[in-house]
């Protein structure tokens, strides 16, 4: 899987003199049903979350306070790096991409929505093993 299926998304948003909502809707505004949600928060700036690709999840990563970087890999040498910093955006990164989570604001909290329930099973935690699997899918 390449980074061209790695997207920012826009959500829908309400408001009044009350405040804002933000409407996100599995299989609607995100490319999935919702399985699992987990959120980050309490991490300092100097801390790399993530550091993993995903043979089967698919994930939707929203700073709904605060701000984070997201560095996504596709195992070829490509790379992008995404500023989560609106509570009404997201970033969609697909199966078999590399990610670290980093740069947390102090009020950052970032919520994950998966597509699979937890399963340790299908992480892939090693950059050089990512490296070998993304090879030998192009082979």
């Amino acid at each position: 899987m390449n980074l061209e299926n790695v997207r920012m998304l826009e959500f829908p948003q309400k408001g009044d003199e009350r405040g804002r909502l933000v409407i996100v809707e599995g299989g609607m505004d995100i490319p999935f049903e919702v399985k699992r949600i987990f959120y980050i928060y309490g991490s300092d700036k100097t801390v790399v979350r993530g550091q993993h690709a995903n043979r089967k999840t698919q994930f939707v990563l929203i700073n709904v306070a605060g701000q984070s970087k997201v560095k996504v890999k596709d195992g070829k040498g490509n790379e992008i790096v995404f500023t989560l910093n609106r509570p009404h955006t997201g970033i969609y990164l697909p199966q078999m991409v590399w990610k670290d989570m980093y740069d947390f604001s102090e009020d950052s909290i970032l919520l994950c929505l998966a597509s699979e329930h937890y399963d340790p099973e299908e992480y892939i935690r090693d950059y050089d093993q990512f490296m070998l699997m993304i090879e030998k899918e192009s082979q």
